[in-house]
């Protein structure tokens, strides 16, 4: 999963450096690539892990006006055209944005095992990666949650709205799911199978 999503990654000429989170301990991969930095700095959390690669970009040279690109592996099917639809949609906003789906589905809420209410999902959006933000302001919006255990942070754009920002929806796809299910291998395979 990791080398499909570092290969759409790196079929985005503009993308000047890929840094890899892993846990400190994790011994499973390793990369001799050039254009990628293997950084065994990750958290207990995704946030954390996050805050620490911003360090690990900042020791490698990055700056705090460098855009970065934040993407979870286990959406392992992004394509450098979703990637590139991000970088288009972001790259003169102020605050930056997130790869996101509008909510297909009908959505309710539950109270000891039954529906309690039908939410209306018109300006509901599944959140996706990758999402991409100034370097320093997410590392800001990031250290201001740190003292919490980043308690409220599920992704970067969820820092940035805490911290007052309002970022860009950039519409997806359903085929950038995140790989969590046992069920998904099988999806993911089919989807990876049938490119080209």
């Amino acid at each position: 999963m990791v080398l499909h999503t570092l290969a759409a990654f790196q079929a985005v000429p503009r993308i000047t450096q890929c840094l890899l989170v892993v846990a400190p301990g994790d011994r499973f991969l390793s990369l001799d690539h050039p254009d990628v930095v293997l950084a065994r700095c990750g958290g207990t959390t995704r946030a954390a892990s996050v805050f620490n690669g911003l360090q690990a970009l900042l020791a490698h040279g990055a700056d705090v006006n460098d855009w970065v690109l934040v993407h979870d592996a286990a959406r392992c099917l992004v394509t450098p055209g979703q990637i590139n639809a991000l970088i288009d949609a972001c790259q003169n906003d102020a605050v930056g944005g997130l790869l996101a789906l509008k909510l297909p589905d009908t959505l309710k809420t539950e109270a000891d095992g039954r529906v309690a209410a039908t939410i209306d999902r018109s300006d509901k959006w599944l959140a996706q990666t990758p999402q991409m933000f100034r370097l320093g302001a997410l590392q800001a919006a990031l250290a201001a949650q740190a003292d919490s255990g980043f308690t409220g942070v599920t992704d970067e754009a969820s820092a940035m709205e805490l911290a007052g920002l309002r970022p860009l929806l950039v519409a997806s796809s359903a085929q950038n799911f995140k790989v969590t299910y046992p069920e998904d291998f099988a999806l993911a395979e089919a989807i990876l199978d049938s490119r080209p």
